[in-house]
């Protein structure tokens, strides 16, 4: 399985990679880690991952536009939105443009891993 991270935030993008490393969870490699929803959609029609992780607040192309866009390009796509933001609208809108799930940062390793089981078994 091949998961893509998605934050403008290079301290959030490292952590995520760290606590895949660290996890218990089915093998799963990082294809790409980018910091704008430009440089995400580039990547996702060249490495194709089945999971993402989004932010939602981005510069150049938000999260809820990409979150658009890759589940037009493909629908199976799993997108877990990591976010901040405590507009509950944003990340209404994201989940109705095809988003799978949300986790609110701060998160803890556990909640990451958790939160991405359960995209994997849907």
């Amino acid at each position: 399985m091949k998961l893509m991270i998605v934050d403008d935030s290079n301290i959030i993008r490292n952590r995520i990679s760290r606590i895949m490393a660290d996890s218990k969870l089915p093998p799963i490699e990082i294809v790409g880690s980018v910091g704008n929803g430009t440089d995400a959609f580039a990547l996702f029609t060249q490495q194709r991952p089945e999971l993402v992780t989004m932010d939602l607040t981005m510069p150049e192309m938000d999260g809820v536009e990409c979150t658009t866009l890759l589940v037009e390009f493909n629908p199976e796509v799993k997108i877990l939105i990591v976010s901040a933001l405590s507009d509950k609208a944003t990340a209404i809108e994201a989940l109705k443009n095809g988003a799978s799930g949300f986790l609110y940062k701060p998160f803890t390793d556990e909640e990451l891993v958790n939160a991405l089981l359960e995209l994997i078994k849907e």
